[in-house]
């Protein structure tokens, strides 16, 4: 859950740093003189320069000095134009979504046009875990933009996901990646992005219309061919990224798949010599070294496991997994020091990682 909300977060703050400050204008009918230097001086300042100097500490990612000197300035002035707008987009960029939702409602009903504002409310209502009620906000910004921003359609197609609406999701990812909304294509990206959100059985659902549609679409078979491989059905998994291949025999990742398809049917040949073909196609993946390295381990050559492991490990040092199959590795080899070494990296980079995700929301 603390990934998800996260993800959520950075896909939706990309679609605020799009839109031009609101505060570089000052509100209507303010003057503006020079900015001032703190906001505990605002009560004796000008109204124009008071709303400059929080826009400024808002720039600055100051947010509690910003949301604190707009409060002030509400306090004073309480029927300022775009107050409420910019008192709410500060909550929104602080992470406060409830007020910023209860700013940015009293924002819209003061300014029925302000698209921004409209928009803001829905990307709250989202990163609140109350999809039902972002879906009105986002579909209204859809109508009013002719070109509408792209993480906007994606977060109203995850809404759409969220609250069942698979047809409308399916919409508006089709304009998400310009394609009719009743193509294959359609279908395909839907599936992709109903699997990322957990939705498995739909999203194979999806991915089967896909097919039925275009059987030569690149990218449906291997969707479920990883569809079948999650659910351990490794005969449908390998058919499926056989007629992948044979669609696109370049895709680098179908090869990783189908090698992983028959690494657990312990099939290890057949495994290692389509894993470097997918070495050959894209060296730049970890996943394929770290996949030979388990498979050569099995076929007890282990010196070459552990070339393998540590080309994993040059390119993502941080990754828990080639550590631990490395100390295994060394372990067999009798390399007991280097063997304790690995292991112990390994657990300090899970216990890491698990520490991280438990101190997020």
């Amino acid at each position: 859950m603390a990934e998800f909300y996260w993800s959520r977060v950075a896909l939706a703050g990309s679609l605020l740093a799009c839109w031009p400050a609101r505060g570089s204008q000052t509100p209507q009918g303010v003057q503006s003189p020079s900015a001032i230097d703190s906001p505990k001086t605002v009560q004796s300042q000008p109204a124009g320069t008071q709303f400059d100097e929080a826009t400024r500490l808002l720039q600055q990612g100051k947010y509690d000095d910003a949301i604190g000197a707009l409060q002030q300035l509400e306090s004073l002035h309480p029927a300022m134009k775009g107050l409420s707008h910019e008192l709410g987009a500060a909550y929104y960029k602080k992470g406060d979504f409830v007020n910023a939702i209860a700013s940015l409602k009293k924002a819209r009903e003061e300014n029925p046009g302000d698209a921004e504002a409209e928009q803001l409310l829905g990307l709250s209502y989202y990163l609140s875990q109350r999809p039902a009620e972002a879906i009105p906000e986002l579909e209204r910004v859809q109508t009013w933009f002719a070109s509408a921003n792209v993480d906007a359609s994606y977060i109203l197609g995850i809404c759409y996901i969220q609250t069942k609406d698979y047809p409308n999701a399916r919409k508006a990812f089709a304009k998400m990646f310009d394609v009719p909304a009743e193509s294959a294509a359609s279908y395909l990206f839907t599936a992709r992005m109903l699997l990322r959100q957990d939705f498995g059985p739909v999203a194979e659902e999806y991915a089967h219309k896909a097919v039925a549609l275009d059987p030569k679409l690149p990218l449906a078979h291997q969707l479920l061919g990883e569809l079948y491989l999650y659910h351990s059905q490794m005969e449908e998994a390998i058919t499926e990224f056989r007629k992948e291949l044979e669609i696109n025999p370049g895709n680098a990742t179908a090869y990783y798949k189908l090698a992983d398809g028959y690494s657990r049917q312990q099939k290890y040949d057949e495994a290692e010599r389509l894993l470097q073909r997918s070495i050959w196609l894209d060296s730049t993946s970890t996943g394929p070294y770290i996949l030979l390295g388990k498979v050569l381990e099995k076929k007890g050559e282990t010196e070459l496991a552990v070339r393998a492991l540590q080309r994993a490990l040059a390119m993502d040092p941080n990754n828990p997994i080639p550590h631990h199959l490395l100390g295994q590795a060394y372990r067999d080899l009798g390399k007991n020091e280097e063997a304790e070494r690995e292991l112990k990296v390994a657990g300090q980079l899970e216990q890491g990682k698990n520490s991280d995700k438990n101190s997020r929301p």
